[in-house]
């Protein structure tokens, strides 16, 4: 008997010992997401750089594909090519007519949408209802601040396209007023112009419905009204944020838009 009670008790101070262990241990930490950055009209993939560097001095691995800039289906398409690959979780993020296109992207590792100064339109909803001057006064995206050209295109009429583009003239004064004069030179060096059909496209379904979104608000933004910016965030029940910030706040305040995307990927 007195033996039985000693195996007894070692097993019991065994598992008590092992039951300490595992409290005491860490919970595994989750995967690290990949986050995909996604510009938006009148800019190039440049326009992530300084956003980028942030998150990947925190140990992210970053994707920038490029948009095509043709329309959100078009252009959701691409993006889903882009991120086919990735293996993991990703945070999809977009920035203007970029978040429109996040928001058509299908992928089941997509576990996060942040929009920076971005369109986060309804499912039928053209991204040019939420530039509506009524209900959202103050964008200067108007000529002649907006020019139109035609420009080659495979995927247009004849191999051709009506597309915009910001007037170099104005792009500093509007798009970019809180960036050096160097860096809105930089800016406008790699403008790219955006199908006019773009903007007027129905969106299908939004991502945002299935997935929990953050929103960076650019209050000084003369593109896309901070008024139409509100409202999209509130109405996608996203995390918002908001920064004293021209639409181009990836570039001006790189610092800002990459806190917002980690409090997505560390959610």
């Amino acid at each position: 008997m007195n033996g039985i009670r000693s195996i007894m008790a070692v097993l019991v101070a065994v598992g008590l010992g092992a039951g300490a262990l595992s409290a005491a241990a860490p919970a595994s930490a989750a995967e690290t997401p990949t986050v995909v950055l996604v510009h938006g009209a009148f800019a190039d993939t440049t326009s992530w750089d300084g956003v980028a560097a942030n998150l990947r001095a925190d140990g992210y691995h970053v994707v920038v594909p490029d948009n095509p800039l043709r329309g959100p289906a078009n252009d959701a398409a691409a993006v889903e090519r882009a991120i086919a690959g990735i293996d993991g979780p990703i945070v999809l993020v977009g920035h203007s007519y970029g978040g429109a296109v996040i928001t058509n992207v299908e992928d089941p590792d997509v576990t996060a949408l942040v929009y920076i100064a971005g369109f986060a339109p309804e499912q039928g909803e053209p991204a040019q209802l939420l530039l509506d001057p009524i209900r959202f006064p103050g964008s200067r995206l108007l000529p002649p601040v907006l020019q139109l050209a035609v420009v080659e295109d495979p995927q247009g009429i004849d191999g051709k396209n009506l597309d915009g583009y910001v007037d170099p003239a104005y792009f500093h004064e509007v798009f970019a007023p809180d960036v050096s004069d160097a860096t809105a030179a930089d800016m406008i060096a790699h403008q790219r112009s955006i199908a006019v059909a773009a903007n007027i496209e129905p969106s299908g379904p939004a991502a945002w419905t299935r997935l929990p979104s953050w929103y960076l608000v650019s209050g000084a933004d003369q593109v896309i009204p901070p008024a139409s910016q509100r409202f999209m965030a509130d109405r996608i029940g996203a995390t918002t944020t908001e920064i004293p910030a021209s639409h181009a706040s990836l570039v001006s305040q790189p610092e800002a838009v990459a806190t917002v995307i980690t409090a997505a990927a560390t959610s």
